[in-house]
């Protein structure tokens, strides 16, 4: 059965890809999969912290996505966030848990994710990853447990120093430095590339080295940057949110008419 369901991001990180992802946040329509694809994403990540998305439409989101080929997450409220489990039978392949700051946390986070032996999820009676298919309770397990991938943030500067201990909790899979929280919470928003924000890069890429995770990076959108983190051994990407390219080329397309017109 683990051959008739793969996460094709976490296959990607397993051989040393570069996984690109966008942030749905205004889209409300299974469109913005199709739109992840066309642009040369390989998964798109339902904003459930900051954006105002029913469980019913991030559903609706993660049934074009595996229909398409890109793989669907969402990105829960926090460790304890009692959708985690709703969002997974219905389709998404990923959770991204936020504000993870102790190892605790993130046992958490992998409980509500993973099926026992790993973590404490239910089992369901069908899942819309399988087509509806009959499967066996077993080979259901197995599966959806190497094939759902775990994401813990990195935050704040108690999750930074307890970011060793968080990335060796078994069924974690990626370490994700949330950018613009973390700066935030140095007393430093904003201020991305600076010693301060790439020594804190550099203990999360160190940390899930020594623990056999992936390491990803949020937040902050400067692509060189971005290319300098992939060269230090990043693997899980955000590339920006649909609202940030929509009003870059909306933003350019009006620029050059008014320029044009002298306007």
């Amino acid at each position: 059965m683990a051959a008739l369901l793969k996460n094709a991001v976490k296959e990607m990180m397993k051989e040393g890809k570069v996984a690109l992802g966008m942030i749905a946040r205004i889209a409300r329509s299974g469109d913005i999969a199709r739109i992840a694809k066309t642009t040369g994403h390989d998964f798109v990540f339902v904003d459930g912290q900051h954006a105002l998305f029913s469980v019913e439409t991030t559903g609706h989101i993660a049934q074009a996505a595996l229909g398409c080929g890109v793989v669907p997450m969402a990105r829960v409220r926090s460790c304890d966030d009692p959708d985690t489990q709703v969002l997974l039978d219905n389709g998404i392949m990923g959770i991204v848990f936020p504000d993870i700051n102790t190892a605790t946390e993130a046992k958490r986070a992998v409980d509500r994710a993973k099926f026992p032996p790993i973590g404490r999820r239910s089992v369901s009676g069908s899942y819309t990853m399988f087509d509806f298919r009959a499967v066996s309770t077993a080979d259901a397990v197995a599966t959806l447990n190497e094939a759902t991938l775990v994401v813990c943030m990195i935050e704040t500067q108690e999750g930074l120093d307890n970011v060793d201990a968080i990335a060796a909790v078994e069924g974690v899979d990626v370490i994700h430095v949330g950018s613009n929280d973390l700066m935030t919470s140095l007393g430093k928003p904003g201020q991305y590339g600076t010693p301060t924000h790439i020594a804190a890069l550099d203990k999360v890429f160190a940390a899930a080295k020594k623990h056999g995770k992936i390491a990803g990076v949020g937040g902050d959108r400067n692509v060189e940057r971005q290319v300098e983190f992939i060269r230090k051994g990043a693997r899980f990407l955000t590339t920006n949110s649909d609202i940030a390219f929509m009003t870059a080329e909306a933003s350019r397309v009006t620029g050059e008419l008014r320029k044009a017109l002298g306007v």
